[in-house]
Protein backbone atom coordinates (compact mmCIF):
# COMPACT_ATOMS: atom_id res chain seq x y z
CA UNK A 1 0.00 0.00 0.00
CA UNK A 2 2.86 2.38 0.83
CA UNK A 3 4.38 1.78 -2.59
CA UNK A 4 1.00 2.40 -4.24
CA UNK A 5 0.63 5.72 -2.44
CA UNK A 6 4.13 6.77 -3.52
CA UNK A 7 3.24 5.85 -7.08
CA UNK A 8 0.10 7.98 -6.85
CA UNK A 9 2.21 10.91 -5.70
CA UNK A 10 4.64 10.49 -8.62
CA UNK A 11 1.99 10.22 -11.35
CA UNK A 12 0.52 13.53 -12.46
CA UNK A 13 -3.11 12.99 -13.35
CA UNK A 14 -5.58 15.31 -15.00
CA UNK A 15 -9.14 14.79 -16.16
CA UNK A 16 -8.16 14.25 -19.77
CA UNK A 17 -5.64 11.55 -18.89
CA UNK A 18 -8.16 9.78 -16.67
CA UNK A 19 -10.86 9.84 -19.36
CA UNK A 20 -8.51 8.74 -22.12
CA UNK A 21 -7.33 5.82 -20.00
CA UNK A 22 -10.94 4.91 -19.19
CA UNK A 23 -11.85 4.83 -22.90
CA UNK A 24 -8.86 2.61 -23.68
CA UNK A 25 -9.70 0.29 -20.79
CA UNK A 26 -13.36 0.05 -21.85
CA UNK A 27 -12.16 -0.88 -25.35
CA UNK A 28 -10.40 -3.84 -23.74
CA UNK A 29 -12.77 -5.04 -21.01
CA UNK A 30 -16.10 -3.43 -21.91
CA UNK A 31 -17.88 -0.55 -20.20
CA UNK A 32 -19.88 -2.79 -17.87
CA UNK A 33 -16.68 -4.23 -16.36
CA UNK A 34 -15.14 -0.79 -15.93
CA UNK A 35 -14.87 0.42 -12.35
CA UNK A 36 -13.02 3.17 -10.55
CA UNK A 37 -10.84 0.57 -8.81
CA UNK A 38 -9.99 -1.17 -12.08
CA UNK A 39 -9.15 2.14 -13.72
CA UNK A 40 -6.95 3.11 -10.79
CA UNK A 41 -5.03 -0.14 -11.21
CA UNK A 42 -4.55 0.63 -14.88
CA UNK A 43 -3.14 4.06 -14.04
CA UNK A 44 -1.08 2.68 -11.13
CA UNK A 45 -2.68 4.99 -8.59
CA UNK A 46 -4.90 4.58 -5.56
CA UNK A 47 -8.64 4.86 -6.34
CA UNK A 48 -8.99 8.04 -4.29
CA UNK A 49 -6.59 9.80 -6.68
CA UNK A 50 -9.22 9.53 -9.42
CA UNK A 51 -11.86 11.39 -7.42
CA UNK A 52 -9.91 14.62 -7.78
CA UNK A 53 -10.76 14.51 -11.48
CA UNK A 54 -14.08 12.62 -11.72
CA UNK A 55 -16.69 12.74 -8.98
CA UNK A 56 -18.05 9.21 -9.49
CA UNK A 57 -18.69 6.50 -12.09
CA UNK A 58 -21.47 8.52 -13.73
CA UNK A 59 -19.20 11.51 -14.12
CA UNK A 60 -16.57 9.19 -15.59
CA UNK A 61 -19.05 7.86 -18.16
CA UNK A 62 -20.15 11.39 -19.04
CA UNK A 63 -16.53 12.27 -19.68
CA UNK A 64 -15.95 9.15 -21.76
CA UNK A 65 -18.88 10.10 -23.99
CA UNK A 66 -17.27 13.51 -24.39
CA UNK A 67 -14.06 11.82 -25.55
CA UNK A 68 -16.05 9.91 -28.17
CA UNK A 69 -17.74 13.10 -29.35
CA UNK A 70 -14.30 14.63 -29.70
CA UNK A 71 -13.38 11.88 -32.18
CA UNK A 72 -16.25 12.79 -34.50
CA UNK A 73 -15.21 15.05 -37.36
CA UNK A 74 -16.53 18.60 -36.96
CA UNK A 75 -18.96 19.74 -39.66
CA UNK A 76 -17.33 21.25 -42.74
CA UNK A 77 -18.53 24.62 -43.92
CA UNK A 78 -20.60 23.87 -47.00
CA UNK A 79 -23.77 25.00 -48.71
CA UNK A 80 -24.74 21.33 -49.15
CA UNK A 81 -26.39 20.55 -45.82
CA UNK A 82 -27.26 17.01 -46.87
CA UNK A 83 -23.67 16.03 -47.71
CA UNK A 84 -22.40 17.73 -44.55
CA UNK A 85 -24.80 15.86 -42.27
CA UNK A 86 -24.17 12.57 -44.06
CA UNK A 87 -20.41 12.93 -43.66
CA UNK A 88 -20.71 13.73 -39.97
CA UNK A 89 -23.11 10.88 -39.23
CA UNK A 90 -20.76 8.41 -40.90
CA UNK A 91 -17.85 9.86 -38.91
CA UNK A 92 -19.87 9.25 -35.74
CA UNK A 93 -20.51 5.70 -36.89
CA UNK A 94 -16.79 5.10 -37.37
CA UNK A 95 -16.15 6.39 -33.86
CA UNK A 96 -18.69 3.97 -32.40
CA UNK A 97 -17.26 1.12 -34.41
CA UNK A 98 -13.86 1.83 -32.84
CA UNK A 99 -15.45 1.81 -29.37
CA UNK A 100 -18.12 -0.90 -29.36
CA UNK A 101 -19.19 -0.04 -25.80
CA UNK A 102 -19.96 3.61 -26.62
CA UNK A 103 -23.55 3.04 -27.65
CA UNK A 104 -24.42 1.61 -24.23
CA UNK A 105 -22.71 4.56 -22.57
CA UNK A 106 -24.56 7.10 -24.72
CA UNK A 107 -27.94 5.45 -24.20
CA UNK A 108 -27.40 5.24 -20.44
CA UNK A 109 -26.91 9.00 -20.00
CA UNK A 110 -29.99 10.52 -18.37
CA UNK A 111 -28.72 14.09 -18.11
CA UNK A 112 -27.13 15.67 -21.20
CA UNK A 113 -23.72 17.22 -20.60
CA UNK A 114 -22.55 20.44 -22.26
CA UNK A 115 -20.59 18.37 -24.81
CA UNK A 116 -23.70 16.36 -25.73
CA UNK A 117 -25.81 19.50 -25.98
CA UNK A 118 -23.16 21.19 -28.12
CA UNK A 119 -23.17 18.18 -30.46
CA UNK A 120 -26.96 18.17 -30.76
CA UNK A 121 -27.01 21.93 -31.22
CA UNK A 122 -24.50 21.69 -34.06
CA UNK A 123 -26.80 19.24 -35.86
CA UNK A 124 -29.77 21.53 -35.43
CA UNK A 125 -27.63 24.35 -36.77
CA UNK A 126 -26.82 22.37 -39.91
CA UNK A 127 -30.51 22.00 -40.71
CA UNK A 128 -31.27 25.66 -39.93
CA UNK A 129 -28.34 26.97 -41.94
CA UNK A 130 -29.61 24.79 -44.80
CA UNK A 131 -32.80 26.85 -44.81
CA UNK A 132 -35.02 24.49 -42.79
CA UNK A 133 -37.74 26.07 -40.69
CA UNK A 134 -37.32 25.45 -36.94
CA UNK A 135 -40.46 23.31 -37.15
CA UNK A 136 -39.06 21.02 -39.86
CA UNK A 137 -35.62 20.93 -38.22
CA UNK A 138 -37.29 19.80 -34.98
CA UNK A 139 -39.03 16.88 -36.65
CA UNK A 140 -35.97 16.02 -38.76
CA UNK A 141 -33.89 15.71 -35.57
CA UNK A 142 -36.47 13.32 -34.12
CA UNK A 143 -36.49 11.22 -37.30
CA UNK A 144 -32.70 11.13 -37.44
CA UNK A 145 -32.65 9.93 -33.84
CA UNK A 146 -29.76 7.67 -32.91
CA UNK A 147 -28.26 7.98 -36.39
CA UNK A 148 -26.94 11.30 -35.19
CA UNK A 149 -24.61 9.24 -33.00
CA UNK A 150 -23.87 6.63 -35.65
CA UNK A 151 -26.20 3.84 -34.53
CA UNK A 152 -29.76 2.68 -34.90
CA UNK A 153 -32.05 0.69 -32.65
CA UNK A 154 -32.61 -2.15 -35.02
CA UNK A 155 -35.57 -4.50 -34.92
CA UNK A 156 -33.36 -7.58 -34.55
CA UNK A 157 -30.66 -5.97 -32.42
CA UNK A 158 -30.19 -6.74 -28.72
CA UNK A 159 -28.86 -3.56 -27.11
CA UNK A 160 -27.89 -5.48 -23.99
CA UNK A 161 -25.58 -7.81 -25.87
CA UNK A 162 -21.85 -7.30 -25.63
CA UNK A 163 -20.88 -6.17 -29.12
CA UNK A 164 -17.33 -7.35 -28.57
CA UNK A 165 -18.36 -10.87 -27.65
CA UNK A 166 -18.01 -13.64 -30.19
CA UNK A 167 -21.21 -15.70 -30.39
CA UNK A 168 -20.92 -19.48 -30.61
CA UNK A 169 -21.00 -20.77 -34.17
CA UNK A 170 -24.21 -22.75 -34.84
CA UNK A 171 -24.19 -26.13 -36.51
CA UNK A 172 -24.66 -25.53 -40.29
CA UNK A 173 -27.06 -28.46 -40.68
CA UNK A 174 -29.17 -27.26 -37.77
CA UNK A 175 -29.26 -23.76 -39.23
CA UNK A 176 -30.30 -25.10 -42.64
CA UNK A 177 -33.08 -27.18 -41.12
CA UNK A 178 -34.33 -24.26 -39.01
CA UNK A 179 -34.28 -21.93 -42.00
CA UNK A 180 -36.22 -24.44 -44.11
CA UNK A 181 -38.92 -24.59 -41.43
CA UNK A 182 -39.04 -20.82 -41.16
CA UNK A 183 -39.18 -20.45 -44.94
CA UNK A 184 -42.21 -22.71 -45.08
CA UNK A 185 -44.05 -20.79 -42.39
CA UNK A 186 -42.78 -17.30 -43.26
CA UNK A 187 -42.13 -17.31 -47.02
CA UNK A 188 -42.05 -13.52 -47.32
CA UNK A 189 -39.35 -13.14 -44.67
CA UNK A 190 -37.36 -15.93 -46.28
CA UNK A 191 -37.65 -14.21 -49.62
CA UNK A 192 -36.24 -10.87 -48.47
CA UNK A 193 -33.63 -12.49 -46.20
CA UNK A 194 -32.02 -14.27 -49.15
CA UNK A 195 -32.29 -11.38 -51.58
CA UNK A 196 -28.83 -9.91 -50.75
CA UNK A 197 -25.41 -11.22 -49.67
CA UNK A 198 -25.17 -11.49 -45.91
CA UNK A 199 -22.72 -10.06 -43.41
CA UNK A 200 -21.88 -12.81 -40.87
CA UNK A 201 -21.11 -10.19 -38.18
CA UNK A 202 -24.29 -8.21 -38.78
CA UNK A 203 -26.15 -6.75 -35.80
CA UNK A 204 -29.10 -5.77 -37.97
CA UNK A 205 -30.08 -9.33 -38.71
CA UNK A 206 -28.76 -12.43 -40.46
CA UNK A 207 -28.88 -11.77 -44.19
CA UNK A 208 -28.08 -8.07 -43.87
CA UNK A 209 -25.05 -5.90 -44.54
CA UNK A 210 -24.79 -3.51 -41.57
CA UNK A 211 -23.00 -0.69 -43.31
CA UNK A 212 -25.19 -0.81 -46.42
CA UNK A 213 -28.41 -0.90 -44.38
CA UNK A 214 -27.23 2.02 -42.24
CA UNK A 215 -26.33 4.21 -45.23
CA UNK A 216 -29.45 3.17 -47.15
CA UNK A 217 -31.74 4.33 -44.34
CA UNK A 218 -29.67 7.47 -43.77
CA UNK A 219 -29.99 8.48 -47.43
CA UNK A 220 -33.73 7.86 -47.42
CA UNK A 221 -34.10 10.15 -44.41
CA UNK A 222 -31.94 12.89 -45.89
CA UNK A 223 -33.77 12.74 -49.23
CA UNK A 224 -37.08 12.91 -47.38
CA UNK A 225 -35.96 15.92 -45.34
CA UNK A 226 -34.85 17.63 -48.55
CA UNK A 227 -38.22 16.98 -50.23
CA UNK A 228 -40.17 18.36 -47.26
CA UNK A 229 -37.89 21.39 -47.09
CA UNK A 230 -38.41 22.20 -50.79
CA UNK A 231 -42.18 21.78 -50.39
CA UNK A 232 -42.33 24.19 -47.46
CA UNK A 233 -43.58 21.48 -45.12
CA UNK A 234 -45.05 22.46 -41.74
CA UNK A 235 -46.31 20.22 -38.96
CA UNK A 236 -49.31 22.51 -38.56
CA UNK A 237 -50.48 21.42 -42.01
CA UNK A 238 -50.35 17.77 -41.01
CA UNK A 239 -51.99 17.90 -37.58
CA UNK A 240 -55.74 17.24 -37.60
CA UNK A 241 -57.84 20.14 -36.28
CA UNK A 242 -60.70 19.67 -33.84
CA UNK A 243 -64.08 20.13 -35.48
Amino acid sequence: MTQQVKTAERVRLNRNRVLTAAVALADTIGVEALSMRRLAQELHVVPMALYKHVSDKEDLLDGMVEVIIGEIDPPKISSDWKATIRTRVLSARRALQRHTWARLAIESRTKPTPAVLDYQDSFAGLFLSGGFSPDLAHHAMHALGGRMWGFTQELFDSSTANAAATPPQPDPEAVAEMFAQLAQRYPNIASIATATPHDPDSVVGHGCDDQFEFEFALDILLDGFDKLHREGWSSAKEKPRDT
